[in-house]
């Protein structure tokens, strides 16, 4: 689940310099017709813009990822320069809803707690959890033996 941006980072970059020049014009005819104070003040604002569009720019990439492989779930949630993982056994994984309906999804298991669906509508996210739980009771389901032919086979 990724989470999807009005623009991409380099399109940001493009407007970005876009919104300069025009503030910049702006500011410097202001400055030739006797009003100095507006050039700093549109030099501000994009400064401020300009954070804005870093803070966009950083969480442009966010995304959940979930792996079902053998009887492990994988979790990872990266969320700007952090990542956080979590490995949960599939036979001992709850998959509940936090707080209700619409709410995010709260995998438990093993002392470990992990929540997703942050990228999902929140009417899809009891579908996630719906289908997670059928994943994993399929990979209970089957046979070690099976488990690891097919493990081999990948």
């Amino acid at each position: 689940m990724v989470r999807h941006p009005s623009f991409a980072p380099g399109r940001l970059l493009q407007v970005f310099a876009a919104l300069c020049l025009v503030s910049l014009g702006i500011g410097l005819g202001f400055w030739r017709f006797g009003a100095p104070v507006v050039l700093p003040l549109a030099g501000l604002e994009l400064l401020l813009l300009g954070l804005a569009f870093v803070v966009c720019s950083r969480h442009a990439r966010d995304a959940e990822t979930i792996t079902l492989a053998g009887r492990a779930l994988q979790v990872e949630h990266h969320c700007g320069r952090q990542i956080e993982r979590a490995a949960f056994r599939a036979e001992w994984v709850r998959v509940e809803p936090v707080h209700g309906e619409g709410s995010l999804v709260e995998l438990t298991g093993q002392g470990q707690r992990m929540r997703v669906g942050r990228y999902l509508r929140p009417d899809l996210r009891r579908v996630l959890a719906s289908e997670l739980r059928r994943a994993l009771r399929r990979e209970c389901m089957q046979p070690v033996a099976q488990q690891t032919h097919l493990e081999q086979q990948r």
